[in-house]
């Protein structure tokens, strides 16, 4: 037994006569499938039923099976001559044949390597009483890593002057505009994360951020929704020690650096991803497929994309992706011939031929995930100067970093502009809206107000939202949005129009007093028409006004008489006041 070493598993294939220069004593005992080595230093794999009363040795031989591999008849072509083996078996001739005994043992390096090889029996063995048999090796099952919310931080940017969305962000920070009827922009990346578990919530602000820091504080604190050992803490713009230290938010990335040793404090130690929201976009999303998407992919950063059409693509971050989802190119807003050169075939993100035709382009949606070390050293060490991340950190960034592209296939607007802001919210007014804030499951939180239901007088409504708190008197109302606490008297009639309603009533002994005076209480007055408007926060409307644009006015600034017109939309300021018989 000296000339028999024990040397671990192989595969088999069919018993065969041993070679006379390779006997096994008789009465040898073996567990299952042993593999020794014999004289010579050649492999045998010994076979428990040949000691019944004969020396039997076994051809061995070794395979490395797939996930999909099947044991199954063999060939002459096999490893030795018997009449099974492995199906895509490599090596030839047998054990009789000295290259085939050279050859397996170079393979296995055994004559350096013997120590390492650890005894074992046998993992398969096909004789001939099995040779029809077909075994499927299954694969082995690997578990990826899953995303934990806890590990994942948020940061809402406030946005910076709202030029766009003038003259609604005259007083208010582009977060804090009503839309819905009785929602902020900032409920939208808020109820997100709370639908998606996310508890670590940054909120940056700079321009009028009085009204955005009231409602986070009383929808998301104290009586509002209950974050347990998360936290919603509102980072306002502020000045520090340096010359750089005493200047404002420069852009978003110069926001997200001046506070980003917040995210090295104790409770922010365990976040290993932070996501980049905007907070002027409408749409309903489940971050953690986000960000799940983000840590299959590897990726260093990766940005919610959606198909945009031809007519708003300049107004979006646009990327190149190759077959693999990696972003190869990005533009920030390109105009001309920039333009045309970001137009890709976006049917390879699954649009038919005749969408893709419509929609040629594929636009960062400004929702970005970083990993936490990546973020940080793009801020602090790669770009320290750098003051935005879509017209500067982001296309420095793709050919550095792993950059994906993750393609958002729900409902997405962004509603930075009056025109977009005002078709966005009219289009929750459609029978079939494309979006809802609607959903048991994944629903919109905001601020609560305690306010009673809205009384109805012998009204006509079609197509209409009406929020709570409401009085409604004889009036008609015809795919329009009518916001919280507002008054519409006698013969009003509001067509394709916003109205976002009032932050306090006036009692109707105040109305009157008002009236008496010859003055305009808030609310509509009697027998007003409407059309094609936006009526912002406390608005006072008097009797017998049209507000029309019959003239087709299409940019105009009329502060003094209490209404600008932007892209044909009249827009009425907050607290402005119209006179009675007022004609715009």
């Amino acid at each position: 037994m000296q000339n028999y070493r024990d040397l671990g598993t192989l595969y088999l294939r069919s018993p065969l006569e041993t070679p006379s220069s390779m006997k096994i004593p008789r009465g040898m005992t073996s567990t299952s499938g042993k593999v020794i080595r014999g004289p010579s230093g050649v492999l045998i794999l010994v076979d428990p039923s040949s000691f019944a009363g004969e020396s039997t040795v076994m051809e061995t031989c070794c395979a490395t099976l797939k996930s999909t591999a099947h044991l199954t008849t063999g060939r002459k072509t096999g490893s030795g001559y018997g009449e099974t083996g492995f199906w895509g078996d490599k090596i030839r001739g047998s054990l009789n044949n000295p290259s085939w005994v050279n050859n397996i043992g170079k393979i296995l390096n055994l004559e350096k390597k013997v120590k390492k090889i650890k005894s074992g029996v046998a993992f398969s063995v096909l004789t001939r009483e099995n040779d029809k048999e077909t075994l499927t090796v299954p694969a082995p099952r690997i578990e990826r890593p899953r995303a934990n919310p806890k590990n994942v931080a948020a940061i809402i940017l406030g946005g910076g002057a709202g030029t766009q969305l003038f003259p609604l962000t005259s007083r208010a920070a582009i977060p804090a505009v009503p839309v819905g009827g009785c929602y902020k922009l900032i409920d939208i990346p808020m109820s997100n994360c709370i639908n998606s578990g996310i508890n670590k919530i940054f909120v940056l602000t700079q321009f009028n951020s009085a009204s955005l820091n009231r409602h986070i504080s009383r929808t998301y604190s104290g009586n509002g929704v209950n974050f347990g050992d998360g936290f919603v803490e509102v980072l306002a713009a502020t000045q520090t020690a340096g010359e750089t230290g005493m200047q404002w938010f420069q852009g978003t990335a110069d926001a997200v650096r001046r506070f980003i040793w917040m995210f090295e404090d104790a409770k922010a130690k365990d976040i290993d991803n932070i996501l980049i929201l905007s907070g002027d976009h409408l749409y309903r999303m489940d971050y953690m497929d986000f960000v799940q998407n983000h840590i299959d992919r590897n990726a260093d950063i990766t940005l919610s994309c959606a198909p945009v059409g031809e007519s708003r693509a300049s107004d979006f971050g646009l990327v190149k992706i190759d077959s693999r989802g990696r972003i190869t190119q990005f533009a920030e807003k390109p105009k001309g011939t920039d333009l045309k050169a970001m137009q890709v075939d976006t049917t390879i993100i699954g649009l038919s031929p005749q969408d893709a035709v419509q929609s040629p382009y594929i636009a960062s949606m400004g929702v970005y995930a970083f990993r936490t070390d990546v973020l940080l050293k793009l801020l602090r060490w790669r770009y320290p100067t750098s003051n935005d991340f879509g017209s500067e950190i982001i296309p420095s960034a793709v050919k550095e970093e792993n950059m994906q592209a993750y393609i958002f296939r729900d409902y997405w607007e962004d509603i930075g502009t009056i025109k977009s802001f005002y078709d966005a919210n009219l289009a929750l007014a459609d029978e079939f809206p494309k979006f809802e804030f609607y959903d048991p499951k994944t629903p919109f939180y905001t601020s609560p107000r305690f306010l009673p239901p809205t009384k109805i007088d012998r009204c006509k409504i079609k197509d209409a939202i009406v929020s709570h708190g409401c009085f409604l008197r004889e009036c008609i109302i015809e795919h329009s949005i009518v916001g919280e606490r507002s008054r519409l008297d006698i013969g009003v009639e509001l067509k394709d129009s916003l109205m976002m309603g009032a932050d306090y009533y006036q009692t109707e002994s105040e109305i009157a007093s008002l009236l008496a005076e010859g003055k305009v209480p808030m609310g509509i007055g009697e027998n007003t028409k409407i059309r094609n408007c936006i009526i912002d926060k406390n608005v006072k409307i008097g009797k017998d006004v049209i507000i029309m644009n019959k003239d087709g006015v299409h940019e105009a600034d009329r502060p003094d008489e209490g209404f600008y017109i932007r892209l044909g939309i009249t827009i009425i300021p907050e607290k402005a006041t119209i006179n009675d018989g007022t004609v715009i």
